[in-house]
């Protein structure tokens, strides 16, 4: 059997301004990749470790709050690979800060970031995966959004990027020309919606590395390339729910992730070893997020069991309560207000409760305005939180 390694996707052409620019040849190649069985082994491991996710998320009960804790998650540890220092704190506590100057301003990366993704969830319901709405993303994405440079939301790009350097003659990459890049995403549309035998998860972290070698707008392309991830596991049927992402995976091993992607897009290109980091990362992943789920399973039975205690009255809106918190754990009395339609007083009232059943507790020493964290479930999310909180 024939080594994957030994096809090439591209090579450097230099361009009439001087420098060389990446130009990928037909994508698939003709012939195709050909998948070495080290690579089915690992991709049986991790679409069966996938199968038992979406098995256990099926059974899971308020699982739409659930997915925006994963999706806040995501949103925070890909932000932070393209530079942003905000937290998931930051990114949970957001919605429900009075004033923006009183979080990290590049905490609205993630905030886009957010939006861009429950954007994308609901528009595949009615667009297929496309450029079209790789270019909607991105619009969302990058509106009104901090960048490097102007980043022309939902456009392609019409001048040359690359990464690295001052200038392309100095970069450690520079993706194909404007002229030769359309060609390459319309390859990439067609490779995203043909039916082949390439196995789901394969295709997966080919699309991501394509899409990254291609890099078609002028900033927002390492978001834009990790939503498409989910976005085509979601696509593909592999997950009714989407909660496998694999931003926190990446930022983990965020040298190797970029030193991988660049041994893919080499005119001797390294498509193997690229997959396989992949796959050992949706591997990685998938046993977090069964783990995750299984802990959230625990806790909900546990809190709501904790809700026998209290008058019938009491219990229906508290446990209403305690499931938005699930979408929301870091809250203050204006958001019980908001929930509720309590009084101040009521939404106090209820916090206390939430207080004295261990449920919430309170979140840093804040004489005005303070905020309450359910955390026991906020720290199966967040490990440095939970880190700190064993230390009290």
């Amino acid at each position: 059997m024939g080594n994957i390694n030994s096809v090439q996707i591209g090579r450097y052409i230099l361009q009439n301004q001087g420098y060389k620019a990446f130009t990928p040849f037909d994508f698939p190649p003709k012939g195709g990749f050909v998948i070495s069985p080290k690579l089915y082994k690992k991709h049986e491991e991790a679409i069966r470790l996938v199968g038992k996710l979406d098995g256990i998320t099926r059974l899971l009960p308020d699982k739409d709050f659930f997915l925006l804790m994963f999706i806040k998650k995501d949103a925070t540890y890909s932000s932070q690979i393209e530079g942003t220092k905000a937290t998931l704190q930051d990114a949970v506590t957001a919605p429900i800060t009075e004033e923006k100057s009183r979080f990290p301003s590049d905490v609205d990366d993630i905030v886009h970031y957010i939006e861009a993704v429950n954007y994308g969830i609901e528009r595949t319901k009615t667009l297929p995966i496309s450029l079209r709405l790789i270019r909607e993303i991105h619009e969302r994405l990058m509106t009104r959004a901090r960048s490097t440079q102007h980043a022309y939301p939902g456009e392609f790009r019409h001048s040359q990027n690359w990464i690295g350097g001052k200038t392309p003659v100095d970069a450690s990459f520079v993706p194909p020309a404007p002229v030769d890049m359309y060609k390459s995403l319309d390859d990439l549309e067609k490779f995203i919606h043909t039916t082949d035998e390439y196995p789901s998860l394969v295709k997966a972290g080919l699309i991501h590395a394509q899409f990254e070698t291609i890099h078609p707008f002028t900033d927002g392309n390492g978001r834009t390339g990790r939503m498409l991830i989910m976005m085509y596991m979601h696509h593909a049927g592999l997950l009714e729910i989407p909660v496998l992402y694999l931003s926190s995976y990446f930022k983990k091993y965020q040298k190797l992730y970029y030193q991988k992607l660049q041994n893919y897009h080499d005119e001797n290109a390294q498509v193997d070893t690229w997959l396989e980091f992949f796959l050992e990362g949706v591997v990685e992943i998938a046993n977090a997020s069964i783990e995750t789920c299984t802990k959230i399973t625990a806790l909900r039975d546990s809190d709501f069991a904790k809700m026998q205690k209290l008058g019938k009255k009491s219990a229906e809106s508290t446990l209403e309560i305690i499931r938005k918190l699930f979408g929301q754990p870091i809250v203050g009395v204006a958001e019980i207000m908001k929930w509720t339609s309590f009084s101040p007083q009521g939404a106090y009232n209820v916090i206390k409760r939430l207080k004295d059943l261990k449920i919430l507790e309170p979140l840093g020493n804040a004489n005005y305005g303070q905020k309450h964290v359910y955390a026991d479930y906020y720290e199966i999310f967040d490990d440095t939180f939970r880190e700190a909180r064993s230390k009290k």
